[in-house]
């Protein structure tokens, strides 16, 4: 959309723009006979995600961490929407073991999955290993939500085959994937705390969410499935994401707040390629501002996504043993 569309928030081809926001979005969108997965839906973007698919009807299962945060949040949109039909599960995307347990879970309820969407991160963190022995920023953000989709596929080509509504995975990306290391993926050194930086390992896993989302996308178009992955950069949103950023990150938060969302704005993103009719059959691509904008040399590079495809598998594989 460029710096100019930003600013003013000018429409761009999809009709909506920066200034656009979850309920704009979605306006007149009926989503009742839909079910959604919404990783990290307790708060910020995430949040306003959920409480806007279930405004439009939709079920809305809010995968999270804190189970306090969680019914608050839950408790929340039903004040707004009594009629919302929104649940809870647990799961801590960092864990492989949780991710596993969150999806035989899900699996026990026997509803249908439509919609799921990858939201829940963390940013700029100190160098720290999960307790499977994987960095932080990778474990969260990108391994454990590629298990999770994959874990999931299944339950979401059946709903797709038996109710012949079109599937759809969003991955939650960031202008970010432009600043990572050298090599993109730092396949010999992802847990190496020599050479780490906060910044550049939060690059790292945004750039594997949008090479996830493209190989996936391949993947899925070969079977014939009935089902869309694309990756959207939700904008430059105050959430507690920020809760690790430094004074340099304040300053500089400072000298560009015109370019700044609120968080309703910070989720029209999601909420368009989500439900939006127009994006029917759209797949692998990347969107900011709820329009499709190009993401780096990096994230279309074919090979480099096949290779983060069979390292994530690999990893999950010696853990899981």
């Amino acid at each position: 959309m460029g710096i100019y569309g930003v600013m003013t928030g000018k429409k761009g081809k999809s009709g909506f723009g920066s200034a656009s926001t979850a309920e704009d979005v979605t306006q007149a969108i009926d989503a009742s006979h839909l079910t959604a997965i919404i990783t990290g839906g307790t708060s910020g973007i995430g949040l306003e995600a959920a409480r806007v698919l279930a405004m439009r009807g939709a079920h809305v299962i809010i995968a999270a961490r804190n189970p306090k945060a969680a019914n608050e949040s839950k408790e929340m949109i039903l004040q707004m929407n009594p009629n919302a039909r929104v649940d809870y599960l647990q799961i801590d995307v960092s864990s492989i073991k949780s991710v596993r347990s969150f999806v035989d879970q899900f699996l026990a309820l026997n509803v249908p999955l439509n919609i799921l969407i990858n939201n829940a991160g963390v940013m700029f963190c100190p160098f720290k290993l999960t307790e499977d022995g994987i960095e932080s920023q990778f474990a969260t953000n990108h391994i454990g939500h590629f298990l999770l989709t994959n874990l999931l596929l299944d339950k979401m080509k059946s709903t797709a085959r038996e109710s012949g509504v079109q599937g759809r995975i969003v991955n939650l990306s960031s202008i970010a994937h432009t600043y990572t290391y050298s090599e993109g993926i730092k396949f010999q050194g992802i847990n190496d705390p020599a050479g780490y930086s906060e910044r550049r390992a939060y690059g790292q896993s945004k750039l594997s969410n949008l090479l996830h989302s493209n190989a996936l996308s391949r993947r899925l178009q070969e079977e014939g499935v009935n089902i869309t992955i694309n990756s959207v950069h939700p904008g430059l949103v105050t959430t507690n994401l920020f809760r690790y950023s430094g004074f340099s990150m304040k300053v500089f938060r400072a000298m560009t707040f015109l370019f700044w969302k609120n968080i309703p704005q910070g989720a029209a993103t999601t909420c368009y390629v989500a439900l939006h009719p127009d994006l029917e059959g759209v797949t692998g691509k990347y969107f900011g501002d709820c329009n499709i904008v190009a993401p780096s040399k990096f994230a279309t590079n074919n090979s480099l996504a096949d290779k983060l495809w069979d390292f994530s598998v690999f990893l999950i594989d010696s853990i899981s043993k």
